[in-house]
């Protein structure tokens, strides 16, 4: 659902920030970023030399879009430094008639105060991928991390293992829905990732589609978390950029 309202500098959505797109999602379209059990989510900077860069209308909204020029952008945009989600490209027109390549986002800004996404196209050559950090030390991922829409404390555990637990929650319009994770998990590749309670590798548990399946990357001082919307009640998801509080 698309609130008509703006917050800040964005336009929101009310959507889950990596899902499964929609069927009636055309190319032209962002409707958000797909989780994908092969492959971690991919992350970008906004770079650009302008002060804004303003997202841009879908073909849904406007059949000529995405495409450069007034008619095209939206309110909302982002600036350099941003991280953002990113999803499939499409290639659009410019304003002499030739190709440019348009970016699907999902952005949340890790200091929102409440769950704030908003999911677009931005212009491809705006952003830069982030990589994550390849191999962050135990101590890189043990803290307290906070999100809009919950939290999540690493501790160690045994052998070897990293313990995880965290909760979700979506304020529904009669009540709140709520998720929890409680896992444990050991990094690998740069990335800690699980299924449910950690006890079957995560490759495996994505073979049950009802398995909780959760993945986290560092990514400069931020937790950066992944799942596939099955950890908890209708709209409920752990994906975000999380801030360490200690």
């Amino acid at each position: 659902m698309r609130l008509c309202s703006l917050l800040g500098a964005a336009a929101l959505f009310v959507l889950p920030a990596v899902s499964s797109a929609a069927a009636d999602e055309g190319p032209g379209d962002c409707l958000g970023v797909d989780f994908d059990v092969a492959h971690p989510i991919t992350i970008a900077k906004i770079i650009a030399d302008q002060p804004r860069v303003h997202f841009v209308k879908g073909a849904s909204d406007d059949a000529s879009c995405p495409a450069a020029g007034d008619a095209c952008r939206e309110k909302a945009y982002l600036i350099p430094g941003n991280l953002a989600l990113i999803g499939k490209t499409f290639l659009g027109k410019t304003l002499d008639k030739t190709n440019a390549a348009y970016t699907c986002v999902s952005y949340e800004s890790a200091d929102a105060a409440k769950v704030q996404w908003t999911a677009g196209w931005v212009p491809s050559a705006s952003m830069t991928p982030v990589l994550a950090e390849p191999a962050p030390s135990r101590s890189d991922w043990i803290g307290d991390w906070v999100h809009a829409g919950g939290h999540i404390t690493i501790s160690n555990g045994k052998n070897g293992g990293l313990d995880i637990h965290g909760e979700a929650f979506y304020a529904a319009a009669q009540n709140v829905h709520t998720g929890v994770i409680d896992a444990t998990a050991k990094p690998a590749q740069g990335l800690l990732q699980f299924g449910d309670d950690g006890t079957t590798p995560f490759d495996k548990a994505s073979n049950d589609k009802g398995s909780c399946l959760v993945r986290m990357q560092r990514v400069e001082a931020l937790l950066a978390v992944e799942d596939n919307n099955a950890c908890g009640g209708v709209l409920v998801t752990f994906t975000g950029f999380y801030r360490r509080t200690k």
